[in-house]
Parts: structure tokens; sequence; C-alpha cells
């Protein structure tokens, strides 16, 4: 276990990284360790998990938009919501592409509360040309079998702050801090050895995977930009997504055929892709009660209904993606075509 967290605190470079069971869990304990209450400003545009974590805590989520382009949490919407009752701002790194941490930074010193970070994607994108896990309060990572770095399950909270670093420590072993006299409320958070030694062993081929991901993403792009109704995130300058997904948003009007006519035109020929988030958060049944209906989501509820995540992975061959590149194609070429000849037949009737 040290040896683990060692390695990944030198490779994030920061103080502490604590090996925990779950990136949900360390959520759960770094918002403890915060000692958050009242409401958290939090994208929709998520996993679950980012806000369930909130909820075991007893914190109420609200839900700002995020920005169409980045496809992250839109720091002019945190701002017009922040009140007297915000006690932090929690960002997310989707699909591995950095959060705006510098103005969102920014906003956090501004109002005097933490920024956190789910940062269950971020194991191996760089902001600011440096790895994420520095910035802000503390940073949560997933090293699930769906990531970057794959341990079997497991997460691992990074930051620079000693007493949060202590306080998750100690509440991952039932808040006992060795004397069995309890100083805070825990829970059994321990990852196992076995985890780590996965964990340890997938870190020496992360930036190899990562470099990979990269060229793979540029090579969809190149394949993909001339279609019409497609767009890709936007990755800022000094950034670099890990690309824990590879995503498009897909305009149905200019496309031709709706994200989720691609996704069964795909499926057909046994291409697996997936929509992410929908619902989004604020449209789950537990969670709605919480979505004010005077907060503007109109991002989240577009990309929602029109990201879809294309096939990725570490040792994807140049021949898979002109494969799923050329399908898309076909299938924007037929829309066109099948609409063209409607319009068509009307024209004759009319």
């Amino acid at each position: 276990m040290d040896a683990f967290e060692t390695s990944v605190a030198k490779h994030l470079q920061v103080k502490h990284a604590i090996a925990v069971s779950s990136c949900t869990v360390g959520l759960m304990l770094v918002y403890q360790a915060l000692g958050l209450e009242g409401d958290a400003i939090v994208p929709s545009f998520t996993f679950m998990a980012t806000v369930s974590a909130l909820r075991w805590c007893g914190v109420r989520p609200v839900f700002a938009d995020i920005d169409p382009e980045t496809f992250n949490l839109d720091p002019e919407a945190v701002e017009g919501l922040i009140t007297a009752k915000t006690s932090a701002i929690v960002a997310v790194h989707n699909f591995g592409n950095p959060a705006d941490m510098d103005r969102l930074e920014a906003i956090a010193d501004r109002y005097g509360i933490p920024l956190v970070l789910d940062a269950a994607h971020g194991f191996g994108a760089l902001f600011n040309n440096q790895p994420l896990g520095a910035q802000g309060a503390a940073q949560v990572f997933s090293m699930s079998p769906t990531k970057l770095l794959v341990a079997g399950e497991g997460g691992v909270v990074s930051t620079n702050d000693d007493f949060i670093a202590q306080r998750v420590r100690t509440a991952r072993e039932y808040g006992n801090p060795g004397n069995y006299d309890s100083t805070c409320v825990g829970l059994n958070a321990r990852l196992p050895e076995f985890n780590t030694l996965l964990g340890q062993y997938g870190l020496r081929s992360l930036e190899t995977s990562v470099d990979r991901r990269n060229e793979v993403a540029a090579q969809y792009r190149k394949h993909l930009a001339h279609l019409p109704g497609l767009s890709f995130q936007r990755i800022s300058s000094g950034n670099r997504s890990s690309y824990t997904m590879f995503s498009i948003a897909v305009d149905a009007d200019a496309f031709g055929i709706t994200r989720n006519e691609l996704a069964l035109t795909l499926a057909e020929q046994h291409i697996e892709t997936r929509p992410y988030y929908d619902p989004p958060v604020h449209r789950q049944s537990a969670y709605c009660q919480f979505a004010s209906p005077l907060t503007d989501l109109t991002n989240t509820d577009f990309l929602s209904a029109s990201v879809l995540c294309l096939p990725i992975w570490s040792t994807m061959e140049d021949s898979v993606v002109s494969d799923v590149s050329r399908a898309i194609e076909q299938a924007h070429e037929f829309a066109y075509k099948t609409r063209k000849k409607a319009a068509c037949e009307i024209a004759l009737v009319g």
C-alpha cells in the first residue's frame, strides 16, 4: 500500500495520495473531511456518484450548467449560483478533459469555499502541462476497469492539504487512528493489497496508454471533421486529455440522424458505442427534487441527448479507427440520400 501511494503521489506531483476502495467512497471521505454542509454547486452532466456522495454527507446539490465546448462545469454559471449556503464547488474532468481550474479556483478563493474535483477520468490528463492532482482542495481518481489506470477497482484521493490527507486516512479505517478510539465517523474504505499491486503495474504503462489514446483521438478528428453536425470536445491549450472516453456530439438536423439512430446503425455493424450522461443527474429520480426550475441547464440537456462515446482503447489499431469512422460517414451519406429522395417525392406529389 505505502509503495503504491508513494508512486502515485510522485506521478501526480502531490504531497499525499491515499488509496481507497472506490472513487465514490473517496469523494464521500473528502466531503466529510471538509465538513461540507448546506449546498454544493455541481454539474448535472456527470456520473451519478459525484452527486450521490454529496447526499450521503447530507449536502444539497445545486446543479450548474456546463460549457457546450469543453463539456465541463461553466465557471460563469457557477458564480451565478453562489449563496451564503454554498459550502463547496465540485467540478468534473469529463472524459479526461481537465476542468477550467484556474477560473474555478479563483471563484472558490474569492468566496472562501473549497474546490473539489471528481477526477474519476483524470489519470493521465494534464492541466497547464502539469498532472492533475494538486489543484483544488482535493481530487479523487478512479481505478475501475473502464479507466486508464486499472486496479480491478479502487480510487485515489490526492491533496496537498495535510489535514484532509490525515482525515481521509483515518476515516478509511473506520475512523480509528490506531488506538481504537474513533476520532471521526469512518467506514471500511481500504484498498486491498492485491489491487494496489495491479495499480502499481498499470502505472508503468500509463503514459504509453495516454499517448496512444491521443493518437487515436487525433485520427478520429481527422477522419470525421468534414462531416456536418458532428462536434468534438474542446481541449484547451496547455492541457492534455486522458481520453478515457472519446466523445462526439451529434446535431441531428445537420448530420441527418439522431445520436440514438447513429448508435443503432453502428451496433448493426458490431460497433459498440455509449451515450453519456443520459439522463443527466438532475433528471434522475433520486435527484430531480434538487433541480430548480429557475436554473438554466440548456447545455446539459442538449449534450446528454447528443453525446456519443466511440470505441477507444490503449492498444487500438489504426484500421479500427478507420473502420469506425467510415461506418459513421456511411450513416451520414445514407441519411442524406434518404432525406433527398424523400424531398423529391414530396415535390413530385405537390
